[in-house]
């Protein structure tokens, strides 16, 4: 039987090529904002571009953080894609301005310490042992990113009542997070459905962990 994955529709980009990318390899896929259908779903997919702030605003703005939330308290996926990612942390800082994320894992989003921004091309990633989404691409492999702003630390610390992920980190001046995977929740800052083949592999490991 073909999953059923929504994208959800918060007023952010990258929609219809996260749709398009998600059919291709064999899931049933609806962009909406529908509250039901997205809590309902068999995934969840969570896109972003642009800014922190202006994504959490629209997020909040379909109870997109409780839908998140409730899915995960029920042990149903959710992946994020790039701003889609970043706003499932704590905070988010964008000049000067800290905004309040979804706070599904601890951690800042920041500007990257690197000469040139935004981080946009093909860069390599280094993915811990037991990764489900990496599972058959090589170390070699490319990803496309698209970014000025990351997680360049992990703040889990024992005893935060959180289960320790498996992150996949990148460098671009500095490390970042490139990718966590923490049961249901999973995301990734670079663009799995601008990043060929191996973005396609990507997402379908990913529809391999949907009940």
């Amino acid at each position: 039987m073909r999953k059923n994955v929504v994208v959800l529709d918060y007023g952010s980009g990258n929609l219809r090529s996260a749709e398009r990318a998600l059919a291709r390899t064999g899931a049933e896929v609806s962009v909406t904002a529908d509250f039901d259908a997205a809590l309902e779903c068999d995934g969840l997919v969570v896109p972003g571009v642009g800014a922190f702030a202006a994504c959490m605003a629209g997020l909040k703005a379909v109870r997109g953080e409780q839908i998140v939330g409730r899915r995960l308290a029920g042990g149903r996926p959710v992946l994020g894609i790039c701003v889609g990612m970043q706003i499932l942390f704590a905070r988010g800082v964008e000049h000067g301005v800290e905004s309040e994320g979804c706070g599904e894992w601890p951690g800042t989003v920041e500007r990257l310490d690197a000469p040139i921004l935004p981080h946009m091309g093909w860069n390599t990633v280094k993915t811990p042992a037991g990764s489900v989404l990496f599972d058959g691409l090589d170390e070699e492999t490319r990803f496309y990113f698209v970014h000025s702003y990351g997680v360049r630390d992990w703040e889990l610390r024992p005893g935060d009542g959180f289960a320790e992920p498996l992150v996949t980190w990148a460098e671009h001046g500095v490390p970042f997070v490139a990718a966590a995977e923490n049961g249901p929740l999973m995301a990734t800052q670079f663009h799995p459905e601008k990043s060929g083949d191996a973005g396609a592999a990507l997402l379908s490991n990913w529809l391999g962990t949907l009940a």
